[in-house]
């Protein structure tokens, strides 16, 4: 069963407009950082997320023994009215309060963090093993959610009365916080530990697209049924997750949602936090579907630069054609990207216009005028694509056009079921 807690919040609105007309003036104007969260804050002031609105899920928590799975983008966003701004008070107008700290100093007993992918504090590498450890902040234990110990083992799910889970999703099959929500309310299922999700927008939300996975394909980084642009929240997606019994043995979880206030699918929403390294910016989270595809070619996505998901490039494609260039180096994020410290040959798309589907047309002209066809797909590419026919498709020339044609059955049959669970329009 789900519940879903809705409440009115009329001031919260009408304050951000305030602190808004007051801070983002003149003194900001040679401060781009200041402008870009003035910005994304005036964009996106009326949507409250989940976690902002403390009073309808604190009765929940109160007298609990409390897991949380959580990273840094877990926080309770708050706003100062300030007379002016100034090059270094940013977190004095715009502050963000991290959803642990903010639930321990109301005396609600968290037991143990658990940390997904990147870690509680969200800086390991794609792919990096996230180690067991202790918080320095609060002392608090964490649990990694990420490699050989996916799914939370009875033991530490010991003694919890109630399981939050609060991160920013970006909206793509392959991003490994759905996959991580699937293993959470399984073992809470199993354990009979209710689950309260704080729901947070898709900033990929607009479309649903891509090739439905098969399940013979399944791994971390595709578990269900689904395109690769799913256009759901973490709480939606939670919803068809139980609804669709994809729980081992049909087991479903006992849901509690807090929703989003004056949110719908097709609102712009620009996430003031990064939700993973690699992700530094909108334009970033709007291409990763996709160039994540390049993640299982021998094709850099722009790991190893300050262009993430912006940019893609190789030694072996045709300079003739692909005239940006790039070399890729040991940074935060990705210590050993693909091709590193060699000249790069691709495309810079940092100014591309926002997408609104799945685009494959860099994909298909990067295999296609590239050195070794047969070296340029690997092992990796079947899993992200959910699918083998993708890259049969490719190798075999067919256009774009003609790829998604394929999908259309399959995607009209997803959103079919997708609709039984959306919560917003």
């Amino acid at each position: 069963m789900t519940f879903y807690l809705f409440k009115n919040t009329v001031l919260f609105p009408i304050i951000i407009g305030i602190v808004l007309m007051i801070s983002c003036g003149s003194k900001a104007k040679n401060n781009d950082e200041v402008k870009e969260i003035c910005n994304k804050v005036k964009k996106d002031s009326l949507i409250i997320v989940g976690a902002n609105q403390t009073e309808s899920y604190l009765p929940l928590l109160k007298n609990k023994s409390i897991g949380i799975v959580a990273n840094q983008t877990s926080v309770i966003f708050k706003n100062r009215v300030s007379s002016s701004y100034s090059d270094t008070n940013i977190s004095q107008n715009l502050i963000f309060i991290h959803l642990v700290d903010s639930l321990l100093s109301l005396n609600i007993d968290i037991k143990r963090v658990f940390a997904p992918e990147h870690g509680f504090r969200g800086t390991a590498d794609a792919g990096e093993l996230v180690k067991d450890g202790i918080d320095t902040k609060t002392n608090l234990p964490i649990v990694s959610l990420y490699g050989s110990n996916k799914k939370p083992t009875p033991e530490q799910l010991k003694h919890l009365d109630l399981m939050i889970f609060d991160i920013q999703d970006v909206g793509a099959r392959f991003y490994t916080y759905i996959s991580t929500l699937h293993y959470v309310m399984e073992a809470c299922a199993e354990a009979n530990i209710p689950v309260l999700i704080l729901d947070r927008p898709n900033p990929n939300s607009r479309y649903v697209d891509g090739p439905v996975l098969e399940i013979e394909h399944k791994s971390f980084v595709g578990m269900h049924p689904i395109p690769v642009v799913h256009g759901m929240t973490i709480g939606e997606y939670a919803k068809m997750i139980n609804g669709e019994k994809w729980l081992n043995n049909g087991i479903q979880c006992k849901l509690t949602i807090i929703p989003i206030e004056n949110y719908n699918h097709f609102l712009t929403y620009s996430l003031p936090i990064k939700p993973s390294p690699n992700l530094p910016n909108d334009q970033s989270i709007n291409l990763y579907p996709s160039l994540c595809f390049f993640e299982g070619t021998n094709v850099n996505a722009g790991r190893g630069t300050n262009m993430q998901f912006q940019i893609f490039g190789s030694p072996f494609l045709n300079p003739q054609l692909f005239k940006f260039n790039y070399t890729p180096k040991s940074n935060e994020g990705a210590k050993y990207p693909k091709h590193q410290d060699k000249l790069c040959y691709g495309e810079n798309l940092t100014e591309v216009k926002n997408l609104n589907n799945l685009n494959l047309s860099w994909l298909i002209k990067a295999y296609n005028n590239t050195k070794n066809k047969e070296d340029f797909f690997n092992s990796f590419f079947t899993k992200l694509a959910g699918t083998n026919t993708l890259q049969q498709q490719i190798e075999a020339g067919l256009t774009e056009t003609e790829i998604k044609a394929s999908w259309q059955e399959d995607l009209n049959a997803f959103k079919a079921i997708r609709k039984k669970y959306l919560i917003y329009l």
